[in-house]
């Protein structure tokens, strides 16, 4: 049987050391301002749940994306990345605008344009990344890189918004509009908000209702899996997750057509017993079929994950394991976002006992998580392991997901 491939974070020297070296051989004539990182997230349970004004219980990984940047008296940005060796990525920040920027440099160039529409002063820079977040894994990856270069343009401009709470909230947007409207990935904020607003040993309840302040929006919600002998486990499944292909469009704009005729503001507005006549009242639409698997996924999601936190406080995480075996039910039958590879991972995972697991991220592809009592972790690697084999299928990569700092 292939031997499981763990997927390591690098420490905070190494990553630094990297991009500054990275950063000394594209552009030889001077130093960066800094170093500056962010990390990639992974969602306990709440899924499609943030465009949906709906809740979310993401953790940040301990595996970020690095970024040395250095500050232009112009408005040039020039790029490179160590996952794109030998290419360097250019505009001008006047060009930037939606619909104009190509390339995974408007992921970057996207967060100085939106601070700038958000009233801030920011000019060109140089810079380069670096990252150990799995790519294409669901883990967040594009979220790292803005939220890493937003604390960065935050530091060198003096903006002072990663400072307190309620200025990253303000960094969070700028980051969700860079990926909605520059870079053209309809997400919701999930993704931008735990990596700016999660903190070590924590889960971030995220209330992702329009218009309530930083303080209301978010709860850190102690999850101390190492006190209750337990270890999350993620596994990138290597069955290449995007959000950008249509799928993730179609499913926000159900929710967004089913919302209409429900007459609601968002599906967050249909209550967990008014949930059969909301099915009901869509059976008669076009497509009402879709619409109503849609919107019970949604509903009983959002219940779902206020349960598991209801949970957690009490100190009963090991209660939690149903839910997240419902959460993969439901994201696979009634959403319709899972694969075969997600599918894989959760049976196995729980023959070999572990006590919940689903698919985590916006699906398609990506990766799954498992929680699991620390003693069985190698029994449920092995497992997943030897399933994935059995079926001929690339070799996961496997990643232990303690809850991790912020971006800074």
């Amino acid at each position: 049987m292939t031997s499981p491939q763990w997927l390591d974070s690098w420490s905070a020297d190494d990553g630094a050391a990297r991009v500054r070296t990275l950063f000394a051989e594209v552009f030889a004539d001077g130093e960066p301002d800094g170093v500056w990182s962010a990390p990639g997230r992974v969602n306990l349970i709440g899924e499609h749940t943030d465009y949906n004004a709906g809740l979310a219980l993401p953790v940040a990984l301990p595996h970020r994306t690095y970024v040395a940047l250095r500050s232009r008296a112009d408005d040039v940005v020039r790029l490179a990345s160590a996952q794109a060796p030998g290419e360097t990525w250019q505009t001008r920040l006047a060009d930037v605008a939606p619909g104009e920027t190509q390339g995974w440099g408007a992921y970057v160039a996207g967060v100085a344009w939106a601070l700038r529409e958000a009233g801030h002063e920011i000019g060109g820079f140089d810079a380069v990344v670096d990252s150990c977040v799995p790519f294409g894994a669901g883990l967040s990856s594009s979220a790292a890189l803005e939220c890493a270069v937003a604390v960065a343009l935050d530091a060198v401009h003096g903006l002072r918004l990663a400072a307190d709470d309620a200025g990253r909230a303000s960094l969070v947007t700028a980051c969700v509009r860079a990926e909605n409207e520059i870079a053209g990935a309809p997400t919701g904020g999930m993704d931008q908000a735990a990596s700016l607003r999660c903190s070590a040993g924590h889960a971030l309840l995220l209330d992702c209702r329009p218009g309530l302040s930083a303080l209301e929006s978010a709860d850190r919600v102690p999850f101390d899996l190492t006190a209750a002998g337990l270890t999350l486990l993620v596994v990138d499944t290597r069955a290449e997750h995007a959000l950008v292909d249509g799928q993730y469009a179609q499913r926000r704009a159900a929710c967004e057509r089913a919302a209409e005729i429900l007459g609601v503001g968002s599906l967050r507005e249909v209550a967990p017993d008014e949930l059969d006549v909301a099915l009901e009242k869509l059976a008669g639409s076009p497509g009402g079929d879709v619409l109503q698997r849609r919107v019970r996924h949604v509903v009983t999601e959002i219940a779902r994950t206020s349960e598991f936190a209801e949970l957690v406080r009490a100190g009963r995480i090991t209660a939690v394991g149903p839910l997240m075996n419902a959460s993969h039910t439901s994201l696979r039958d009634d959403y319709e976002v899972s694969a075969r590879e997600l599918d894989l991972v959760v049976e196995a995972a729980l023959g070999a006992g572990a006590l919940g697991a689903r698919m985590t991220g916006g699906g398609f592809g990506g990766s799954a998580i498992a929680l699991v009592r620390a003693d069985d972790v190698d029994a449920v690697t092995t497992a997943v392991q030897a399933a994935f084999d059995d079926a001929g299928l690339v070799a996961p990569g496997f990643l232990l997901a303690p809850p991790s700092d912020p971006a800074a």
